[in-house]
């Protein structure tokens, strides 16, 4: 079966986005379990307080410098491969950070957070996995659904955390053993997957834009540039967010509680994402991501009781969940199925590698600006406003391009 006919048909589409929800709830609870952890850990570990993040910048390193390699073993031997490829790397990364937590040796625990990152990488493309297959209709509300897992990743991931963090005599080490049996477990679902793999291209057969062409289609540089700043200041912030809890004087769990939040307010938007960009359009949707965002900011400088820091976080979330599924729907409708290959991979490099920059930038803000819990927070939330312009800015500038473009 060609991938056109099965484009035609919805009910495959359907069925593969059930099984990637489940992946995203069940896999994708080890991204929330890790980001909650790995800044404490971090700063256990780490000799100058201000590298605490790095943990987290690794992970996100790993996931850029994964992208275009997972996308081209896509593009080449089909879904499931990487997907299988990503699991295993979720294991591997949880063994070697467990064992550097065993030995306290921080840069083992880094080497292990790299490796995670190929996780997270693969982890990215269940969104575009979901378009593969979907009519031009559907293709919004199966990229909306599959991130709409994320909402049992939310209650799983901070959850497990509580119940394996001080399970054994190192800190933080049952985690990372739980977060092996989560790639193990996870991993069975990619055998139901239903996704045709590419036909190899014929001599004759176009080859698409090349990737400076595709970047410079306005329409394209707009998605990018919003996918961009959406996540890489959702992880600025949350980066930060267990050290600001914990430095403000709240405890381990109350940090789990406030990033619990935050990850439900990613995900349960989806449920009506993709029914909001069908009905108003995808740029209004990622413009009221981006004020959203901002709103989130605002009400974390008003003040560091705990109820600001659960209204800014859930706002974080929903101005995450409006910006990049609107962004990603934005991008996949703009590119040949011949470029899907190089384009997603090359997205999925330009994001990560904003997202990196953020969360290597989110502790040296955090620990070491001010001096204080409350300084460093207070530096974390400012440093969204110039982005924030720059994609609200793009945005504009999309409106005044051609319609063909």
């Amino acid at each position: 079966m060609t991938q056109a006919e099965y484009v035609s048909d919805d009910r495959r589409a359907r069925r593969n986005v059930i099984i990637l929800v489940l992946a995203q709830a069940i896999l994708g609870a080890q991204m929330p379990m890790i980001f909650t952890i790995g800044g404490l850990a971090g700063q256990a570990l780490a000799t100058n307080l201000c590298f605490a993040t790095l943990p987290i910048s690794l992970i996100v390193l790993g996931s850029m410098a994964a992208a275009t390699p997972i996308s081209h073993i896509m593009q080449k031997y089909g879904r499931r491969s990487g997907f299988f490829i990503g699991t295993a790397a979720g294991a591997i990364g949880g063994a070697v950070g467990a064992y550097g937590l065993y030995t306290a040796s921080f840069p083992v625990y880094l080497l292990g957070s790299l490796i995670t990152g190929i996780y997270m990488s693969a982890q990215g493309f269940y969104r575009f996995a979901a378009a593969d297959t979907a009519s031009d209709a559907f293709r919004p509300k199966a990229i909306s659904y599959v991130m709409a897992g994320g909402l049992a990743s939310a209650i799983i991931g901070p959850q497990l955390v509580k119940v394996t963090a001080d399970a054994m005599v190192v800190p933080f080490m049952g985690t990372y053993l739980a977060v092996i049996g989560v790639n193990v477990i996870g991993s069975f679902l990619f055998v139901l997957l239903e996704i045709p793999k590419p036909v190899a291209a014929h001599p004759d057969a176009p080859r698409g834009r090349t990737r400076w062409e595709l970047i410079t289609t306005p329409r394209i540089a707009v998605a990018v540039i919003c996918a961009m700043v959406s996540y890489a200041l959702m992880n600025l912030v949350m980066t930060s967010t267990p050290l600001a809890v914990v430095g403000c004087g709240f405890e381990k769990n109350t940090a789990a509680d406030v990033v619990s939040a935050h990850v439900l307010a990613m995900y349960i938007p989806s449920f009506f994402t993709g029914h909001l960009i069908a009905r108003f359009g995808v740029e209004k949707v990622v413009a009221i991501g981006l004020v959203i965002l901002a709103g989130a900011g605002a009400v974390a400088l008003q003040g560091v009781d705990l109820e600001n820091f659960f209204v800014a976080l859930i706002l974080l979330g929903v101005g995450w969940n409006f910006g990049f599924i609107g962004a990603t729907t934005m991008l996949a409708g703009a590119h040949e199925p011949e470029e899907r290959g190089k384009m997603q991979g090359l997205n999925d490099l330009l994001v990560f590698g904003g997202v990196t920059t953020a969360s290597l930038a989110s502790g040296g803000l955090m620990n070491c600006s001010g001096g204080t819990a409350q300084a460093g927070w207070t530096s974390v939330n400012l440093a969204m406003a110039p982005f924030l312009m720059l994609a609200g800015g793009a945005l504009i500038w999309l409106m005044f391009q051609p319609k063909d473009e």
